[in-house]
């Protein structure tokens, strides 16, 4: 059983969404909140296992909110769910450190299969998200450290052997990775790599000056 807690400032949308949980196999909502802050308190009461956290709220929006239920538990498994489809939405959101991020445009399958995946320790993304971004070619700006995170990807390494090399924590690699995925618009490491060449992010192997 997966223990949910819901947070959205709309009561008819958590309410809709705590039926559709009650009616699936494998879901019980524990808590629901209209706002941040209530959310990190029901979150150190409850100890959910995963939080469906809305992005757009009033006053302490997703991403602060986020931040809050991470101060109590750095652990705690979030996933935002929301009506944006913005790759810079995401990109913030994953950089903040959600779990993933799906919009409320998708169906129930998608739903249900995102808080599985969070809940086993995966990062759903909305394809549907990403698949814009690459269409409309939205500009990229990259951190210095997403920058040098995306060359050791380029490389190969693992985010343990980044995390090594950048004297940052594995969770600060993950984080930085997710956030390049959904800025690029890419599915996966290898497709955020070839993106960022056809971007011009940095030279073509070819295009490196010759040694010796």
């Amino acid at each position: 059983m997966i223990r949910v807690l819901l947070v959205d400032d709309h009561a008819m949308i958590r309410a809709g969404l705590a039926n559709l949980l009650a009616a699936a196999d494998g879901f019980a909502v524990v808590a629901e909140a209209g706002d941040g802050r209530t959310a990190a308190r029901l979150w150190r009461q409850h100890r959910p296992d995963v939080c469906l956290l809305d992005l757009k709220m009033p006053g302490v929006d997703g991403c602060d909110s986020l931040r809050l239920i991470r101060d109590i538990d750095p652990k705690a498994r979030v996933l935002i769910l929301t009506s944006s489809e913005s790759a810079a939405d995401m990109a913030k959101a994953l950089a903040a450190g959600a779990d993933g991020y799906v919009t409320k445009h998708g169906g129930r399958d998608e739903l249900m299969s995102a808080i599985r995946l969070v809940h086993k320790g995966g990062r759903p993304v909305s394809r549907q998200t990403i698949l814009g971004a690459s269409a409309v070619g939205e500009d990229v700006s990259l951190s210095k450290r997403e920058r040098e995170v995306l060359g050791f990807l380029r490389e190969g390494l693992t985010n343990l052997e980044i995390a090594d090399l950048l004297g940052i924590t594995s969770h600060g690699v993950k984080k930085r990775v997710a956030s390049l995925l959904a800025k690029l618009g890419a599915t996966d490491r290898a497709q955020a790599v070839a993106r960022a060449y056809d971007r011009g992010l940095f030279p073509r192997r070819d295009d490196r000056p010759a040694s010796g």
